[in-house]
């Protein structure tokens, strides 16, 4: 079986999804937040496209964020905070 930048990175989107949706609820969700996003981090490093694999997961978030709309501010925030931990990480592999 052939492993795919989707393949590989969209468990891990959907995963946060189902976080920012917790939250939308009122759920302090900060650390499974975290959680997720550091178990993300050590899934995808391992791969020899790492800097393709996290990145595709950042723009990932953003995008989910973007489409969210207006009325789910709180939805959107947490996936752009998890896309901001993820970004940061993209800068430490250099």
């Amino acid at each position: 079986m052939k492993a795919t930048v989707v393949g590989l990175v969209t468990p891990h989107i959907l995963r946060l999804l189902d976080i920012a949706k917790q939250a939308e609820t009122g759920a302090n969700v900060d650390w499974h937040l975290r959680d997720a996003v550091a178990r993300t981090l050590e899934d995808l490093r391992q791969q020899f496209n790492a800097r393709e694999l996290l990145a595709a997961y950042a723009n990932g978030l953003e995008m989910a964020a973007r489409d969210a709309g207006p009325g789910r501010s709180g939805y959107a925030e947490q996936l752009r905070a998890a896309a901001r931990i993820a970004t940061r990480e993209i800068d430490r592999l250099d």
